[in-house]
């Protein structure tokens, strides 16, 4: 039996899309005929006879919001965990992906900022998508859910991590606000600094994390006019041979994700990377992934479906499809 035929039901997600971060430009959206208790009936059947194929369909199909209702309606039913049924018939890539998907947003999003941190090494560029990429607000929800999955504080793990003037743009990154500023004001700021032999990092710090981006966006734009060069390129010759290279990179990172958060992101998956690849698409499955999509396309020449149809095959395939959804 399809359960893409179950009838209507979405008082589940209803209840939880006041605590949502989701805006308009998502993939995955609510399934229009949501029934829990349906659903979970396929989920155990489909557990039981190690039916990959029916999980990821299922749990690919519907909302954020609505995998959350299956999660307590599985506990409900069966008195056992959801997560730890799909962990037990699901492996490799497939299983990092749909176990992301049941995470509520915040806590999949901290759970990459830890995996970043854990181990030898720090993977910055991870720590920089994360920091740039989200709001205020969902950089709190973040924080939250770092410190009650893991039970320790995520600033103190992340000073622990860096150091010097890329450590004081983390920290920006992590309390940044979105302040009102004068653009006019901003632009000199930015063009005097510039003219300074010794780079002064603390005032691009400052500016580029407490004003909005509408308001970051105009300022960056005068001020390649006045230029006559990319920001990126000031930036690089700037900062060349006199401040790390993370803090370069860090710099040129988050104004990159000002001026075109989905160009940014689009860049970023296109090697294909697995844990990459899967990391945007289910953090920006429910936000802004098809506009996601239409930078890759610009970006590439071809549609993300189907270069994940080139790349990828079996489950994870079927999986990585559902995220994307359509061609471009």
């Amino acid at each position: 039996m399809d359960t893409d035929d179950s009838s209507n039901g979405i008082s589940a997600y209803s209840d939880m899309c006041e605590s949502m971060w989701w805006g308009t430009l998502g993939s995955v959206r609510p399934f229009p005929s949501f029934h829990p208790e349906r659903d979970v009936s396929f989920l155990q059947q489909a557990l039981e006879q190690k039916d990959v194929n029916t999980i990821v369909r299922i749990l690919t199909n519907r909302s954020n919001a609505q995998r959350q209702s299956l999660v307590r309606a599985y506990k409900s039913f069966s008195q056992k965990e959801l997560d730890g049924g799909l962990k037990k018939v699901l492996s490799g890539d497939v299983q990092s992906l749909i176990m992301g998907l049941m995470m509520t947003p915040e806590q999949f999003e901290a759970h990459r900022l830890h995996k970043a941190m854990e181990g030898v090494g720090t993977d910055e560029e991870i720590l920089l998508e994360v920091l740039c990429t989200r709001t205020p607000q969902q950089l709190s929800d973040i924080t939250a859910a770092y410190n009650q999955e893991f039970k320790q504080d995520l600033e103190t793990d992340l000073l622990s991590e860096t150091s010097g003037d890329f450590s004081k743009l983390i920290m920006a990154l992590l309390k940044k606000g979105n302040g009102p500023a004068v653009v006019d004001q901003d632009l000199e700021t930015f063009s005097e600094e510039l003219k300074n032999k010794k780079p002064a990092a603390e005032i691009w710090i400052n500016i580029l994390t407490t004003r909005n981006p509408d308001h970051l966006k105009t300022v960056l734009s005068k001020l390649e006019i006045e230029l006559d060069q990319t920001v990126d390129e000031a930036l690089e010759g700037h900062f060349k041979g006199l401040l790390s290279g993370d803090l370069r990179k860090g710099l040129k990172t988050l104004v990159h994700s000002i001026q075109n958060k989905p160009m940014y992101l689009a860049q970023r998956i296109q090697n294909m990377k697995v844990p990459l690849l899967q990391g945007v698409m289910v953090s920006h499955s429910e936000e802004d992934l098809l506009s996601i999509r239409v930078a890759y396309l610009q970006a590439t020449g071809t549609s993300l479906y189907t270069a994940l149809q080139k790349q990828f095959k079996g489950e994870l395939q079927q999986a990585l499809l559902a995220i994307c959804r359509a061609e471009d």
